[in-house]
């Protein structure tokens, strides 16, 4: 989802910030920065979500990160488009240990359902419309 966080983000000019542990190309641009975090266990995590907050949109679908950072006030969508809020969180944090326990004892296999176009088009219409929220709160719509 990298490329339509970019062409959103560069459309409306705010900034991104790719944040991994990794080599990650990013494109040349003054809106985009590459950060390179240490090797350390959820050192990404930890980086994103010290610097969540009420200005910020955090994309992931790691849910324990994204029940972090709303606690920090950003706003949180998940790589489906699908956003995460204080109600909803929960429930999702839930369903992800309920589903550790069931793989942990091989009731369940794989992972998430392939993502399809209407993901995509989810994703974008959320992006867009929390872009939206964060520049009229902060007065530049």
């Amino acid at each position: 989802m990298k490329d339509e966080v970019y062409r959103v983000a560069l459309r409306h000019g705010v900034a991104v910030s790719i944040v991994s542990n990794g080599g990650v190309r990013v494109p040349v641009d003054p809106l985009i920065r590459r950060v390179t975090v240490g090797t350390g266990f959820d050192a990404a995590d930890d980086w994103i979500a010290e610097r969540a907050g009420p200005a910020a949109i955090v994309i992931t679908a790691d849910i324990l990160l994204a029940d972090r950072c709303i606690k920090a006030g950003a706003m949180v969508i998940g790589n489906n488009g699908h956003p995460f809020d204080a109600t909803s969180i929960g429930q999702a944090v839930a369903t992800r240990a309920l589903m550790a326990d069931l793989r942990a004892m091989g009731e369940v296999a794989g992972g998430p359902k392939p993502f399809a176009k209407a993901d995509r088009s989810r994703f974008l219409s959320a992006l867009d419309g929390a872009v939206m929220k964060l520049k009229r709160q902060a007065g530049r719509a």
